[in-house]
């Protein structure tokens, strides 16, 4: 093997590279792997926590194994049974929704909206509801299934909201209290928030950074750069391939 195979590695043996953010908040690090539309990856102190994990939407099985791996629903863009097999071992921790959790036989924490649940003492997990209020889309995430977006709480120091599907509700709202260091929010007309809806629930939160996501997949995509816009001199708007 040459110097440079032993430096560097073949390009055969590689990982793929996806975008990544490094972030120091509060005196945390923490990078913020982004795939594709609702699929995420947190790193903290060596742990990895995957959010919606889709096989079409990285080579998980290439990635490292998961810490914990986070489902908001049950929806095919969001739940996917194959990814999560290529990323678990035994000791992963699996939290999903109660619809989701019914593919699992009971090897996942059940989340219900308001739950709480600490895989590790230095991550803390509280579901939060995710549900349409707009009377012309009821039905694609009603209430009464209880789908979850979630807040990660990592070492008492940085608090992580990840909205899943959902629109402006008295929950998300009662984020503000929370004090969101960065916020994942959906705008997917018509499944989920409008551009005007998006800006009305990060100006409720008031995060430090906000991620636009799950904002393609549609005819319509979202504007990100006009939402962007909109939303100057209330948080820094980050805009990552997450269509």
């Amino acid at each position: 093997m040459t110097l440079f195979k032993k430096l560097f590695g073949s390009k055969t043996n590689a990982r793929p590279e996806y975008p990544t953010d490094e972030l120091t908040i509060n005196g945390k690090k923490l990078r913020i792997s982004f795939f594709a539309h609702a699929s995420v990856a947190i790193e903290y102190e060596g742990r990895y926590i995957y959010v919606d994990p889709v096989v079409a939407h990285a080579d998980y099985a290439s990635l490292p194994k998961a810490d914990v791996i986070l489902v908001t629903h049950s929806h095919y863009d969001h739940f996917d049974k194959a990814a999560i097999e290529s990323l678990e071992t035994p000791e992963t921790h699996i939290l999903c929704d109660k619809t989701s959790a019914e593919s699992f036989a009971g090897e996942c924490y059940t989340m219900l909206p308001g739950a709480v649940a600490e895989p590790f003492g230095d991550i803390r997990v509280e579901a939060v509801a995710a549900y349409n209020t707009s009377p012309h889309q009821l039905q694609f995430h009603p209430k009464e299934r209880e789908d979850c977006g979630y807040v990660v709480t990592l070492g008492d120091a940085v608090k992580i909201y990840l909205s899943g599907d959902t629109e402006p509700t008295d929950e998300l709202r009662a984020l503000r209290d929370k004090h969101i260091d960065i916020a994942f929010v959906c705008v997917n007309q018509p499944y989920t928030m409008t551009p005007d809806e998006a800006v009305e629930a990060v100006e409720a939160i008031r995060p430090t950074i906000y991620y636009p996501y799950h904002y393609g997949q549609v005819d319509e995509p979202t504007d990100v750069e006009a939402l962007a816009k909109r939303l100057e001199g209330v948080c820094e708007v980050r805009i990552r391939p997450l269509a």
